[in-house]
C-alpha cells in the first residue's frame, strides 16, 4: 500500500446513484440493461472515485458500483451454478435465504471484474483496491448439490479466485481484498481449511492482499445477531492467530462502536491492520475527533506505520450524503492523528 502514514481506505461499498439502483436498498436490482448498464456502472464508478478523492481517501476502490451482491455477482459469471434452481439455506448460521445451487463443476471461463478494474485504474493515479468474495463465504452463500463438501468446493473457488486476482493485478490493481465474514462464524472450518483456502486464492500475487472479517452490513438480521453477542465480541481471537501466520498482508476488522476488545489486534502483530473507525450500522456522522480516538486507542496494539484507517464494513444501505460525510470524517480523523504522530517525531 501507499507509503503515506495512516493511509485511508474504505472496506467496500458506497451507495449507488438512484438512476443505477434503488437507493438505500442492499443488493437492489439494476435499473439499466445491456450497454446502458455498463455505461451507467462506469459513470457511477467515476463519481465514486471523485468523491473518495475529494474527501481525502488514499486507496481508491470502485465503491462496488460494478457489483450488485458482494458474493453472487462473482458467482453468476461461473459455470456449474444454476441461479434458477434455488434452495433455502442458513446464511452465516444467522438467517435463511434462497440461494442458487451448485449443480456441476465450477469453472471460470472468462474474467469477471478485470475490465471494470482496468477502467478504475484509468480513473485515478492513486493506488486502487479491488474486492473479491473469500472462498468460505462463497461456499456459505450457495446450496451445494454437486461436491457435497464445503471444503472441496472452497478449494475449487480458491483456484478460480486466484486466476481472477492475478488478472486484476495485471490490470493495475495494487490491493486485492477478500471478504470473509464467514470467518466470524465457522471457527472449526477456519482452522481446518478456511485460512489455507484463502492462502491458495492469494498464491503468487505481488499485489498486497487483505482479508476483511466483519460482523456484517448494518441490516436488521445482522444487528439482531450482534445484540445476542454480549458485552465482548471475541470472535477474532479464533482467526487472528491463524492469519498472523498466513501469507496475507493485511487484516481488516470492525472496531468503532462495536464490542470488539481492541487487544485482539495484538494477535496479528506484524501484519498491517485495516481498522474500522466508521460505524456502518448507524447514520450518525462520526466527528473527526471520534475517529482519531478510535485509531489512537489501537496504537497500543499495532504500529502506526501498519495502521490503515477504514470503515467497519460497506456503506451501500446509507443515504449518499451520510456515506460521503462519513468518508470526510474518516479522512479528517486520520489527519488529526497523523499530525500528532509526525509532530511527536520532530
Amino acid at each position: 500500500m501507499t507509503n503515506k502514514l495512516l493511509p485511508t481506505s474504505i472496506v467496500g461499498s458506497l451507495p449507488k446513484p438512484s438512476w443505477l439502483a434503488q437507493p438505500e436498498t442492499l443488493w437492489s436490482p439494476w435499473k439499466l440493461e445491456g450497454s446502458e448498464l455498463r455505461e451507467g456502472k462506469y459513470d457511477a464508478m467515476r463519481a465514486a472515485v471523485l468523491e473518495q478523492t475529494h474527501r481525502g481517501i488514499d486507496i481508491i476502490s470502485d465503491g462496488e458500483q460494478s457489483r450488485q451482491h458482494f458474493v453472487t455477482t462473482f458467482i453468476e459469471h461461473l459455470t456449474g451454478v444454476d441461479f434458477d434452481k434455488r434452495e433455502t439455506v442458513r446464511i452465516r448460521d444467522r438467517y435463511d435465504a434462497s440461494v442458487p445451487s451448485v449443480v456441476g463443476a465450477v469453472e471460470r471461463e472468462k474474467p469477471v471484474f478485470v475490465q471494470d478494474a482496468a477502467f478504475l485504474r484509468s480513473c485515478t493515479d492513486r493506488q486502487i483496491k479491488w474486492t473479491l468474495p473469500g472462498p468460505m463465504t462463497m461456499v456459505d452463500t450457495l446450496y451445494d448439490a454437486h461436491y457435497r463438501s464445503r471444503e472441496k468446493l472452497a478449494w475449487e473457488f480458491a483456484t478460480i479466485l486466484n486466476q481472477e486476482a492475478k488478472e486484476l493485478e495485471a490490470a493495475g490493481v495494487d490491493v486485492i481484498q477478500f471478504d470473509e465474514p464467514a470467518f466470524n462464524v465457522f471457527f472449526d472450518e477456519v482452522a481446518d481449511w478456511g485460512v489455507a483456502a484463502l492462502e491458495r486464492a492469494c498464491q503468487g500475487l505481488k499485489a498486497e492482499t487483505v482479508v476483511h472479517i466483519c460482523f456484517g452490513y448494518g441490516i436488521k438480521a445482522n444487528n439482531d445477531w450482534k445484540a445476542t453477542l454480549g458485552t465482548q465480541w471475541r470472535h477474532y481471537e479464533k482467526s487472528f492467530p491463524l492469519l498472523q501466520r498466513s501469507c496475507l498482508d493485511t487484516v481488516s476488522l470492525e472496531s468503532h462502536h462495536s464490542n470488539v476488545p481492541l487487544e485482539v489486534v495484538e494477535l496479528v502483530r506484524g501484519k498491517k491492520v485495516m481498522l474500522g473507525a466508521i460505524d456502518v450500522a448507524n447514520v450518525e456522522i462520526e466527528t473527526p475527533d471520534e475517529v482519531a480516538q478510535t485509531l489512537r486507542s489501537a496504537l497500543e496494539y499495532v504500529d502506526a506505520d501498519k495502521l490503515i484507517p477504514s470503515t467497519n464494513c460497506g456503506m451501500a444501505p446509507f443515504p449518499r450524503d451520510v456515506a460521503l460525510a462519513k468518508l470526510s470524517a474518516l479522512s479528517a480523523g486520520a489527519s488529526i492523528l497523523r499530525e500528532e504522530l509526525v509532530g511527536a517525531h520532530v
